[in-house]
């Protein structure tokens, strides 16, 4: 009986040591790399009086490149982001009694599964605006974030 007990404890360590939270899963799946264009980005790196190509090292292509009225140009980065998170559990029990005899092998078996699971999807934009003087140096610049 020890011994059936031993291994019912072993098995369920081995089978729930796979299981993870949904914010560990983000954590796990989420990218992290340095070279993203984020708010803080444009509020550290992007100044006045720097010129276009500067600008295109550190915010790379622009999406929309356009005019003013007074023909100076404007470039617009558009970013959107879509995050998705799923998570699922299920759990369970079973169990197996049997019965030794001097002639009679027996047994009786139930089992139960219950299962469960959530799922979320949002976007984020940012929006970069840059405008240029006659020079093609910058002499204004924009942001707006969103979140839904």
């Amino acid at each position: 009986m020890k011994l059936i007990m031993i291994l019912s404890m072993l098995l369920s360590t081995i089978v729930l040591n796979g299981c993870m939270t949904a914010s560990q899963h983000r954590n796990e799946v989420q990218d992290n790399t340095t070279d993203r264009v984020t708010v803080g980005t444009v509020q550290r790196e992007i100044k006045v009086g720097m010129s276009g190509s500067d600008v295109l090292q550190i915010l790379g292509s622009p999406n929309i490149v356009s005019t003013d009225d007074q023909r100076r140009e404007v470039w617009v980065y558009d970013k959107i982001a879509t995050d998705y998170a799923y998570s699922s559990s299920s759990g369970g029990a079973g169990a197996l009694i049997l019965g030794f005899g001097s002639e009679v092998l027996g047994g009786v078996g139930g089992s139960y599964n219950k299962k469960a699971g959530a799922a979320s999807k949002s976007q984020r934009t940012l929006t970069i605006i840059v405008k240029y003087d006659g020079e093609g140096r910058v002499r204004d610049f924009a942001y707006h974030t969103s979140r839904f």
